[in-house]
This record gives structure tokens, C-alpha cells and sequence, in this order.
């Protein structure tokens, strides 16, 4: 996955992952949910300084079950979201692998808030799954 590329619908945001995930991760919270408009959303755990950001984006401040803010970075011109800062996850860039150029590689190791997955959805084979956040390491 490294030295990957993306960015958002319009293309005025792109990306560049010059590392490798620490891990990837469907969440099926009800925030990303609605986030992403869909039932989930695949995210990949960069650290900050392997995620290297093109364009302007602007965000929203949302709050996790933890009270803690999460910064929700979107593209101002489509809307397409990007990535998330959480404060409980310093230096780590939580990236949309929907926004990826290439997503094959992309290959989910864990699911969390699955008490909030949709009831039709199959669990990934081979994934951790998690009722609610992992727990702490």
C-alpha cells in the first residue's frame, strides 16, 4: 500500500500515503454512518507524517462515544470526506479508503461498533470484530 494515492470526487483534494497502514478498520458507528452515507466506512490508520494532504479541506467537529472531538476533514467543493484527526488517536490520520486511486489493498483487519451494524451486513472473514471500540493497548 505504500507510496498510494487519492483523493476526493472533484479532484481539487488529493493525498499520498507514503507508509503503510497500522492497520484497516470498518466501523459501523451510527457517525460514520451518515458520514459516509452508507452502512459503514473503511478507514486506514496512518500515522500523520506518512499521509501528505494537496488541496484545502475543511472539517467538522463531531464527538465520540469517548466525549473526545474528532475533526472530520471533507472537500469544501464536493463534499467527498477524506480523513479524521480524533483526539484519542494522536499523530494518526484516519483516511476514507473509499478515496483511495487503488483500493485492493486495502483489506479490513478489524470491524468496530458491530452492535450498530446493519443486520443484512456479513461479518468479514477473518477480522476482529468489536461491539464497540477495540480495547485499549
Amino acid at each position: 500500500m505504500k507510496d498510494q494515492q487519492g483523493g476526493c470526487l472533484c479532484g481539487a483534494v488529493r493525498y499520498a500515503l507514503k507508509g503503510q497502514p497500522q492497520t484497516t478498520v470498518i466501523c459501523h458507528c451510527t457517525h460514520c454512518q451518515k458520514q459516509s452515507g452508507s452502512a459503514f466506512s473503511v478507514n486506514l490508520l496512518m500515522q500523520e507524517s506518512d499521509f501528505e494532504l494537496h488541496g484545502e479541506t475543511r472539517f467538522f467537529v463531531d464527538r465520540g462515544d469517548s466525549g473526545l472531538s474528532l475533526h472530520r476533514h471533507f472537500c469544501p467543493t464536493c463534499g467527498s470526506p477524506i480523513m479524521t484527526k480524533a483526539e484519542n488517536l494522536p499523530g494518526i490520520a484516519i483516511v476514507k479508503a473509499g478515496t483511495l486511486e487503488h483500493m485492493e489493498t486495502a483489506r479490513p483487519q478489524v470491524e468496530i461498533y458491530t452492535d450498530h451494524a446493519a443486520p443484512w451486513f456479513t461479518p468479514l472473514t477473518g477480522a476482529a470484530r468489536f461491539e464497540q471500540s477495540p480495547p485499549a493497548q
